[in-house]
């Protein structure tokens, strides 16, 4: 696995509260999916390197900004 890695940005929604946070992941791990959200719902080596709370997920886009 190459070292490039990847800030995306989540969207968390509970009880009609947002929040967003940025985190990094390794690039290789995303390629697959044709969905970046369907990569934290199927993919189990990302699931292994991050915990998210999957029912309160609203969106996940890469990030342009510095981390």
């Amino acid at each position: 696995m190459n070292g490039k890695k990847v800030v995306v940005q989540l969207l968390f929604v509970d009880n009609g509260s947002f929040h967003q946070t940025r985190i990094t992941v390794p690039a290789p791990l995303l390629e697959p999916h044709p969905r970046l959200i369907d990569a934290f719902r199927e993919d189990p080596d990302l699931q292994k390197k991050v915990y998210l709370d999957l029912g309160r997920l609203a969106a996940a886009w890469i990030s342009t900004a510095e981390k």
